[in-house]
C-alpha cells in the first residue's frame, strides 16, 4: 500500500510511531497532486512552501512529544469559503479572487492547534451556489473515478481531492447537502453535523442557517475523528452550541443489535436510479442482519422540502452577498462612473450567472408584496417539515436514505438545466432545514462504474447513532472501495 491510499488516522499512527515523516507525508500529497490536479482541478490554491515549512515545525513538536492528536502531521485541505490567515480565499468566485483574510475560521484553528498540515484551498460552486463544482470561477473539478463526469458540489473540490489521494481529509461546508452529495459522486465519506456543532465564523455565509462546517474522509473513523477536532463551542458564533460531550470516536465500537432504523417510502418514488435504490436497500439488509430494526414508513411533504429550501436559502444569500460591493475588498470594477455604477459593475462582472439567479430570487421573495407569499410560507413549510422528522425520530434512531437520485452525471449536463440540478438535493436538503446530522457512506459502484452512497440521518445530536451505524456497514467489508485506478 503506498503512503497516500492510508487513511488519516493510519497515517496519523505511523507519524506518532516514527515510521512516516510528516514532510514524507506532505510530499506524497504534493506529488499526487502534481500528477493528477491537472486533470481534476480538485484545488484552487496549493501552500507548497507553508506546508513544508509547517512540517518542519509540526515533527519537532511531535518528537517532543507536544502533539498527540492522531491527526498531528496529517495534511489536510480546506475548502476556499473557510477563512485561512494569509492564504487566498476566493469561494470559486471572481468576486474574491485577491482576497486575503487576517484571520482563520475557528475550525481551522482547532485543526492547527491538533498539528493538521494545510495543504492548500479546494475549488468549490462559486459561494457554494451549484451541485455540481462546475459555478466556479476557476473552472469544474472532475471526479476522479472518471473525468467525464462531475464531482458533485458544492464541495466537489475537497472530495475529489480525498477521493484521489490529493490529500488525506479535508473540510466542506453544507447547505443543502453540499458535503454529503460529492462525498457519494467521489466514494468518500462526509458529515454534516447537527446545526451548531461545528462554529461557522470564517465561513463564508451562504445560508446563514442552514451552513454548517463538516469532515470529508476516507472512512466513518476518520471523519469521527476530524468532527471530534474541529467542534467546540465559539462565543464568537452566536449559533453555536455549547454540548456536553465532543466525543464521536467512542460510539463506533458499539453494538447496532437493536438500533431502529426506518426506511422513508417517499424517497424510493419516481426519479431514483434503479441501481442507487438497490445498493440503498441492500444497505438496510446488511444492518438488519447485523441486529438493527429496520422498516419502511411514510415520512411526508418531501416534495415541499426543495422549493421551501431555495427561497429560504436565497432569501439568505441575497442578504449575506450585500456585503460584495468592491469597496472594502474584493474584486472592484476598472472602470465606473460614481459610487453607485461602481457598485453595479463590480457586482455585475465578479459574480458568475449562479449566483446572480439566486440573489435575484432571493430579493424578490423578500420584497414587499411577496415577502408573505413565498418567504414566510418556506419558513412555515420548514416547520413542518421539522415536525414530520420530530414524529419520525420518537419511533426510530436513524432513518436511512439515497444521497442522491443518480450517480454523478456528465459534465455540463446539470447547468443546461437549472431546475433538475435543484431537484438532485431532494433528499439532502431536509437535514439542512431541520438542522439534523447526516453521514455519506459508499454502498457501491454502479455499471458505469461509479460510486453510490447511502446516507444516515439522526436526530439532533445523535452523532453516535448514524457514525455507529455507518462504521458498523463500512466494517461488514461488503461495500469496500477498490482504488481508483488514476
Amino acid at each position: 500500500m503506498s503512503l497516500s491510499e492510508l487513511t488519516a488516522l493510519e497515517l496519523g499512527r505511523k507519524i506518532q510511531s516514527k515510521e512516516v515523516g510528516v514532510k514524507e507525508a506532505v510530499s506524497a500529497v504534493l506529488d499526487n497532486i502534481s500528477k493528477y490536479d491537472k486533470d481534476i482541478n480538485a484545488f484552487i490554491t496549493v501552500d507548497k512552501e507553508g506546508a513544508l515549512k509547517r512540517a518542519d515545525e509540526i515533527q519537532d513538536k511531535i518528537d517532543s512529544g507536544n502533539f498527540k492528536n492522531p491527526l498531528a502531521g496529517v495534511p489536510v485541505a480546506i475548502k476556499d469559503n473557510i477563512c485561512t490567515e494569509k492564504l487566498l480565499t476566493t469561494c470559486g468566485s471572481k468576486m474574491l479572487n485577491n482576497f486575503v483574510p487576517t484571520y482563520s475560521a475557528q475550525a481551522v484553528e482547532n485543526l492547527q492547534n491538533a498539528g493538521a498540515i494545510i495543504i492548500g484551498k479546494t475549488n468549490m460552486d462559486e459561494f457554494a451556489m451549484g451541485s455540481t463544482t462546475e459555478t466556479s470561477y476557476y473552472g469544474a473539478t472532475k471526479n476522479p473515478w472518471n473525468t467525464e463526469h462531475v464531482s458533485g458540489g458544492s464541495s466537489g473540490g475537497s472530495c475529489a481531492a480525498v477521493a484521489a489521494g490529493e490529500c488525506y481529509y479535508a473540510l466542506g461546508s453544507d447547505t443543502g447537502g453540499s458535503i454529503r452529495q460529492p462525498s457519494s459522486f467521489c466514494g468518500v465519506t462526509g458529515i454534516k453535523p447537527t446545526y451548531g456543532t461545528v462554529s461557522r465564523y470564517g465561513l463564508v455565509a451562504y445560508g446563514s442557517s442552514l451552513d454548517q462546517i463538516g469532515p470529508v474522509g476516507k472512512t466513518v473513523e476518520d471523519c469521527a475523528a476530524i468532527l471530534e477536532t474541529i467542534a467546540s463551542y465559539d462565543v464568537k458564533d452566536s449559533t453555536s452550541v455549547k454540548r456536553e460531550s465532543y466525543d464521536f470516536t467512542s460510539c463506533l465500537n458499539e453494538s447496532i443489535k437493536g438500533l431502529k432504523i426506518g426506511v422513508p417510502r417517499d424517497y424510493f418514488a419516481e426519479g431514483l436510479d434503479g441501481e442507487v435504490s438497490k445498493a440503498v436497500l441492500e444497505c438496510a439488509k446488511v444492518l438488519e442482519s447485523l441486529g438493527a430494526t429496520v422498516e419502511e414508513f411514510d415520512l411526508g411533504l418531501v416534495e415541499y422540502a426543495i422549493p421551501a429550501y431555495y427561497i429560504i436559502a436565497s432569501a439568505e444569500a441575497s442578504s449575506n452577498l450585500a456585503r460584495f460591493d468592491g469597496v472594502k475588498y474584493g474584486y472592484r470594477s476598472e472602470e465606473f462612473n460614481g459610487l453607485h455604477n461602481m457598485y453595479k459593475k463590480s457586482r455585475s462582472e465578479g459574480f458568475g450567472e449562479e449566483v446572480k439567479r439566486r440573489i435575484m430570487l432571493g430579493s424578490f421573495v423578500l420584497s414587499s408584496g411577496y415577502y408573505d407569499a413565498y418567504y414566510i410560507k418556506a419558513l412555515k413549510t420548514k416547520k413542518l417539515i421539522k415536525r414530520a422528522f420530530d414524529k419520525a425520530f420518537s419511533k426510530y434512531d436513524v432513518i436511512l436514505s439515497p444521497v442522491a437520485p443518480t450517480t454523478a452525471p456528465k459534465l455540463a449536463q446539470s447547468l443546461s438545466d437549472p431546475i433538475k440540478m435543484y431537484l438532485g438535493d431532494i433528499y439532502t436538503i431536509s437535514a439542512n432545514l431541520v438542522g439534523i446530522p447526516a453521514i455519506s457512506v459508499p454502498c457501491g459502484i454502479d455499471s458505469k462504474g461509479l460510486p453510490i452512497g447511502v446516507q444516515m440521518m439522526g436526530n439532533h445530536f445523535r452523532e453516535d447513532n448514524i457514525l455507529k451505524a455507518a462504521y458498523a456497514l463500512e466494517q461488514t467489508k461488503v461495500y469496500q472501495m477498490p482504488s481508483i485506478s488514476k
